[in-house]
């Protein structure tokens, strides 16, 4: 059934962006549960006849309208605000809630996955309610930065599996390590980038606090992962995934590779 909404002249627009998922999309109308509501009215204070813009967090968006019965798709949205190359970030988990800042400020980078793995030195064992907190981080990432797709994120698993995992995938595939002679992660993305056929897809895998222990490097290396360095300095658990990123996005959009 078709809703009545605002008339065009008394409208009032929102930048305001929510992900909501596809089955709380029925036709035209966008089904509000709870947590949202409360967002919209009471904490960005919008009011009926108020659009904003919805996206589904897997590439498409609309601009909608509040109502008294939930949101009104009024058009669908054209927009492109992501990298051309998927990045798929293995983070060895870092203490504390590190992983929660390495998850907002990358997908705010554009990082399209996160594989949380448990390393040799990794503290951290995280339950369920961590993981959706993560999810719900990510998510809020995306409406901030304006992005139309969510990250993935599984959950933690063993970095060795992981590693093995990756060695039938023939995509580039990097593990930063601090203090070895290694080429430094922009030198080595401009040469896989620069190929006729520039990858669609890259991972990238940074230690946690103490680093990776030598056996897990030569795992890495053996599934088919090159060593590359962040820089001369030593880089915390949490900036070096935030470094990787800021490198990958500036060398595809800064050169114009879109």
């Amino acid at each position: 059934m078709k809703l009545p909404v605002v008339g065009e002249e008394k409208r009032k627009t929102s930048d305001i962006r929510l992900v909501v998922d596809s089955h709380q999309i029925r036709e035209d109308i966008i089904v509000l549960n709870r947590e949202q509501e409360h967002y919209l009215r009471r904490v960005v204070r919008l009011e009926n006849g108020t659009s904003f813009v919805a996206i589904d967090g897997k590439g498409l968006a609309w601009r909608v309208c509040l109502t008294e019965y939930g949101a009104q798709i009024l058009e669908s949205l054209s927009e492109n605000r992501e990298l051309p190359v998927s990045v798929t970030l293995v983070v060895a988990l870092p203490k504390g809630n590190g992983f929660d800042d390495i998850i907002r400020f990358c997908t705010e980078l554009g990082a399209t996955s996160f594989l949380p793995a448990k390393a040799e030195r990794t503290l951290l064992n995280p339950g369920e309610n961590k993981i959706q907190r993560w999810r719900k981080i990510a998510k809020e990432a995306v409406e901030q930065s304006e992005r139309l797709i969510v990250p993935s994120i599984t959950k933690p698993r063993p970095i060795k599996e992981i590693f093995v995992e990756f060695s039938t995938r023939n995509i580039p595939k990097y593990i930063a390590c601090a203090r070895r002679d290694s080429p430094h992660l922009l030198s080595t993305c401009q040469r896989d980038f620069s190929s006729p056929n520039p990858p669609s897809e890259i991972v990238v895998a940074t230690g946690c606090e103490g680093g990776w222990t030598t056996e897990e490097i030569e795992t890495a290396i053996a599934s088919g992962f090159k060593v590359v360095s962040l820089g001369k300095r030593i880089l915390r658990a949490i900036t070096a995934p935030l470094t990787a990123m800021a490198i990958i996005s500036s060398l595809w959009e800064g050169s114009g590779g879109n």
